[in-house]
């Protein structure tokens, strides 16, 4: 009986010790190609800039400033574009637009609370 008891110990052994030097060897594999993949990326790619991530502010308090400023533009816009159809004069069409463009800050700053 302990005969039969090494001999299946013997065996367990050896099953476990050829599942252990195929995890090691699976191991080995992908060190190397995790190795291959990061030689190669910093061959490649390596030299360029990072892109970071940049989102934009979420929230209640953003939604309302997005809004409200997007509400100016569109007011600016209205504005822009009843001048041009109420008028046929191009240097009154041009003031309107630079005068929007440089008023627009402005009244961002004045309007858009923070």
């Amino acid at each position: 009986m302990s005969k039969e008891r090494a001999r299946r110990r013997a065996a367990r052994e050896h099953e476990a010790a050829i599942r252990t030097s195929a995890r090691a060897a699976q191991a080995e594999r992908r060190e190397r190609r995790t190795a291959r993949t990061r030689a190669l990326r910093r061959a490649t790619t390596g030299r360029l800039p990072r892109r970071t991530h940049v989102g934009r502010p979420t929230g209640s308090l953003a939604r309302r400033r997005r809004t409200r400023t997007s509400a100016l533009l569109l007011f600016l816009l209205a504005v822009n574009v009843l001048v041009w159809v109420l008028s046929a004069d191009w240097a009154l069409r041009l003031a309107a637009l630079v005068v929007s463009v440089l008023a627009a800050p402005v009244l961002a700053t004045l309007l858009v609370r923070r």
